[in-house]
């Protein structure tokens, strides 16, 4: 098994873990008030179990399944390069996501908005690696 499926395997169930703690958090709400902070962390919920969790263990599995054609420096330096910058961006995202949800805009809500491209460009990046490991192959004879 690749290192760089190890990582995103790995992260994934940390990410499980965290999204399961803030589901909990989000349950205490409906039974006691929690300050504005908190107000935030229903998108937290959903991209730590999304993102953090069935995305990163899904792009571990694809680089473990869909061995490289070639195993080109460009395509491993891609491939770590996509899984930093999802956690970045998700980490980014975990923080700042509450912290502008009782004030929209100003700085949180431009660290959300820089989250969110890190987290676009970690998808490129995967579709970078992923798209030759994907190719069709012809059958002989047809």
């Amino acid at each position: 098994m690749p290192n760089l499926t190890r990582w995103y395997i790995r992260t994934s169930f940390l990410y499980l873990g965290a999204a399961l703690l803030v589901g909990i958090a989000l349950a205490w709400r409906t039974v006691q008030p929690l300050p504005g902070f908190f107000s935030g962390l229903q998108p937290v919920y959903v991209h730590l179990f999304l993102v953090g969790w069935v995305t990163q263990l899904i792009f571990g599995t694809v680089y473990w399944l869909f061995p490289s054609p070639d195993e080109e420096q460009f395509h491993r330096r891609v491939g770590w390069a996509t899984y930093a910058l999802i956690n970045i961006g998700l980490l980014l995202r975990a923080v700042s996501e509450p912290l502008s949800a009782p004030r929209p805009g100003g700085f949180w809500g431009w660290l959300l908005v820089l989250s969110a491209v890190l987290q676009w460009l970690g998808g490129i990046g995967f579709v970078v690696t992923t798209w030759p490991r994907a190719r069709l192959h012809k059958k002989r004879g047809r």
